[in-house]
């Protein structure tokens, strides 16, 4: 599974030398100058972006139109552990329609593009914040034998490299085989992710990247970085392709 998708990345490589450019995810030519990381630009437009209205912590929409930046009630009651979170857009749309398929249906092939869109948000985004190392969420080892990739990953290496600071594949791993959290709710994906997290190294006075695919409840974010923390991180930030 590893080695097909690796292959696919080269035949990609191999092909945009000899045909002209086409959108990863829908397949119509780009124009010249176009390459195969870019996305055409009615894909880019079904891109929703986040509503003006959100929680400035953990970008969740609020319920009102009100703009006045404060806080959601979930950060209110029970701060996350994080700093901030980073999202290219709405998980609706074209973007989730991608996300499907980079997740679910073996096309990692697909974190050319994706890592792009998340390299251009943080841009324009960190504003301040200068991390000194990328953490991917890890996925469990049984699921990864199964899927054959961690999204997170793939996600996390264009990232990293495009900063230019390391990327740690190992420091934070998945001690625990979860129950997918898609099909619970919030109060059940904190307690289904309790303990699912651990900590191989110090990150004393560290400050961290932290990157997944989606974020839905915080759920997934808070647990790693609660470890994160205690492992002596300075500041944390989250970056993801999605927010739903």
């Amino acid at each position: 599974m590893i080695l097909a998708g690796y292959l696919q990345q080269e035949l990609s490589r191999c092909v945009d030398l000899f045909l002209p450019a086409a959108c990863p995810w829908c397949n119509s030519l780009l124009p010249a100058g176009k390459g195969h990381k870019d996305l055409c630009q009615p894909c880019l437009n079904g891109i929703w972006p986040l509503d003006p209205s959100c929680c400035p912590r953990c970008m969740q929409s609020h319920a009102t139109l009100s703009t006045s930046g404060h806080h959601c009630e979930a950060c209110l009651r029970k701060p996350p552990p994080f700093d901030k979170v980073h999202v290219v857009g709405k998980h609706a749309g074209k973007l989730k329609e991608a996300i499907h398929r980079f997740k679910y249906r073996d096309n990692p092939a697909l974190n050319a593009c994706m890592g792009q869109l998340m390299t251009s948000r943080l841009d324009t985004a960190l504003d301040d914040f200068q991390p000194e190392m990328v953490i991917p969420v890890p996925s469990h080892p049984q699921r990864l034998r199964k899927r054959g990739y961690n999204q997170a990953l793939e996600l996390a290496r264009p990232v990293a490299k495009h900063l230019q600071i390391p990327l740690a594949v190992n420091l934070l791993s998945r001690a625990k085989s979860t129950i997918a959290q898609q099909s619970l709710n919030a109060a059940q994906r904190q307690s289904n992710l309790h303990g699912a997290f651990t900590l191989s190294g110090k990150v004393n006075g560290k400050k961290i990247l932290l990157v997944d695919d989606v974020m839905t409840t915080t759920a997934t974010a808070r647990e790693c970085c609660h470890i994160l923390r205690d492992g002596g991180a300075k500041e944390i930030h989250v970056a993801v392709l999605g927010r739903a």
